[in-house]
């Protein structure tokens, strides 16, 4: 079994998301295999609680949009690492010595990698573009 077409596409979406906010070293795992209930687990670090916070909010926001609610939430008053559970995608926010400490990579590395296209990033009024 291989993660839906549908599943594929938000986590296109949560990436450029994540990405609008500074989000790094994106990687999205397929995980219906091994795990029934979800097919896409998607990570994302940030660089400072704050950044983490705010690229969760983004995702967040985004996936409203979309039509798809949150089931779950977990980390968010330390943002030190963000659990968003969308049901069939769940993303990790992590701070970047969270992330190297849970190598999660390490943990889903036999599972196919979902391939993310590089991120739409928008500019708003006011931002610096170089």
């Amino acid at each position: 079994m291989t993660a839906a077409d549908t599943t594929r596409i938000l986590v296109q979406q949560a990436a450029d998301a994540a990405a609008g906010k500074g989000g790094e070293d994106l990687v999205a795992f397929d995980v219906s295999e091994p795990l029934p209930l979800v097919d896409a687990f998607l990570l994302v670090t940030g660089n400072s609680e704050r950044n983490v916070a705010a690229i969760a909010d983004a995702i967040e926001e985004t996936m409203l949009e979309q039509g798809v609610k949150r089931l779950r939430r977990e980390g968010r008053a330390e943002s030190r690492w963000v659990l968003l559970d969308f049901g069939d995608l769940v993303v990790h926010v992590f701070h970047s010595e969270e992330r190297a400490f849970y190598s999660l990579e390490r943990l889903w590395k036999d599972c196919p990698v979902i391939r993310i296209e590089a991120p739409v990033v928008q500019s708003t009024p006011g931002d610096v573009v170089s």
